[in-house]
């Protein structure tokens, strides 16, 4: 709204200052420090809110060191999170770019679930919560909106490099600009890590039979991004299990898709780095870093000892934001390697539950591989303590997250 306001004052009576508005990195300065100020200074209000409605965490015993002194603790604090994101993008984007609104969508959408997840918890005590196959449907269709504006929209476009050079010298004549884009178009072209020529076409699976099937490609994209939005919301909440380790390796992870996203917003930067140049998506990072702000500014209240938990509310959310952004940014085979904390708390729970069922039917009893799953409950097993434990999985996230950047270059 901010944004509008200072155009509007800019363009009819040249209002000194408001011009900076025009720039994503002001505005995405300014929605960081405005969601850190209201998660933690609010957050603080919100917490004692949940205190007085009696909304605790019931933990279970699982026979873990410092469990019991949990019990009683507000959850729900994925609320703190939520609005905390979505004050300043409301204030200060776009709210005609088409990223951000499916962002927006994305939170509100994710939040709903989490929130009527741990509202069947706590106010209608079934431990169990909303229904497994409810939630994977909320997620299914969650991916399937994001993949069907992803394919379908027309405002979702990139831009690829002129290569024949008599054309290319007429266009930048005519842009004023260094480098030589063609027109905008829609793909459904995404980046392949560690490859020279990293770009590829997810029509290219179906259009060897017939070329103009490419057309119907949707039907192979929209299931990858249903799988990748469920993946990665279900990664992140076996991952919030222990104080601050879910905030913290997802603000780690968010931060990396800031810059993922300036840098393929912006056609001088994606021209130096020979990445994909996706027009308008450049906005995201006002909403990424206002989500940054709002993860930091909840990790005040919930590293340990935990102040509040976000719960499914949460801890869903952030899945599904982070999982839409590696999409929009058409990073999302890069996933397994910058959300690398949540796929191995997803492993370590798949691992463990075939194992045991497999040698229950082939032994008659059940064994394990790790202590206990998800992974950090194994190392809590092992006697480590958790703040520990959380700041060895920051570091293992800090890593990825090179590694990951590495990838704009090392191919």
């Amino acid at each position: 709204m901010l944004y509008y306001l200072f155009q509007y004052l800019e363009e009819q009576f040249q209002f000194p200052g408001a011009s900076l508005f025009g720039f994503i990195t002001f505005r995405a300065a300014v929605a960081f420090l405005l969601s850190l100020a209201i998660s933690t200074i609010y957050g603080k209000r919100i917490i004692k809110f949940l205190q007085r409605q009696q909304v605790g965490e019931t933990v279970r015993d699982l026979g873990l060191d410092g469990q019991a002194e949990k019990a009683g603790t507000p959850t729900m604090g994925g609320l703190i999170i939520i609005m905390a994101t979505l004050i300043p993008v409301l204030l200060l984007a776009q709210l005609d770019n088409v990223y951000v609104v499916l962002l927006i969508v994305t939170t509100i959408w994710m939040g709903l679930i989490g929130f009527t997840d741990d509202y069947i918890k706590i106010f209608k005590k079934d431990k169990g919560g909303l229904k497994g196959k409810f939630k994977v449907l909320g997620q299914v269709v969650l991916g399937a909106i994001v993949g069907a504006t992803m394919f379908f929209h027309p405002g979702i476009t990139i831009k690829e490099e002129v290569k024949n050079p008599i054309v290319a010298q007429q266009i930048m004549e005519n842009t004023g600009l260094s480098v030589a884009f063609g027109e905008a178009h829609q793909s459904t072209k995404t980046t392949i890590p560690f490859l020279k020529n990293n770009e590829f076409e997810y029509s290219s699976l179906i259009d060897w039979i017939d070329p103009s099937l490419a057309s119907w490609a949707w039907l192979i994209f929209i299931p990858i991004v249903i799988i990748i939005v469920t993946g990665v919301s279900n990664g992140a909440n076996l991952t919030d299990g222990i104080d601050g380790l879910a905030a913290g390796t997802s603000a780690i992870a968010v931060i990396t898709l800031a810059l993922f996203a300036w840098i393929s917003g912006n056609i001088i930067f994606s021209d130096y780095l020979n990445v994909m140049y996706i027009p308008n998506s450049g906005e995201m990072v006002v909403f990424i870093t206002a989500f940054a702000g709002a993860l930091v500014g909840f990790l005040w209240y919930n590293t340990f000892p935990a102040q509040v938990f976000m719960g499914d509310t949460g801890s869903l959310t952030i899945g599904g934001i982070i999982a839409v952004l590696a999409i929009a940014t058409r990073k999302e085979l890069l996933v397994p390697i910058l959300c690398g904390v949540f796929v191995m708390e997803n492993l370590s729970v798949i691992i463990q539950v075939s194992w045991f069922k497999y040698t229950r039917k082939k032994y008659g009893e059940g064994r394990r591989i790790f202590l206990m799953s998800p992974l950090h409950h194994h190392y809590q097993k092992k006697g480590i303590h958790e703040s520990k434990i959380v700041v060895r999985f920051w570091i293992v996230g800090i890593l990825l997250a090179i590694i990951s950047l590495v990838t704009l270059k090392l191919r």
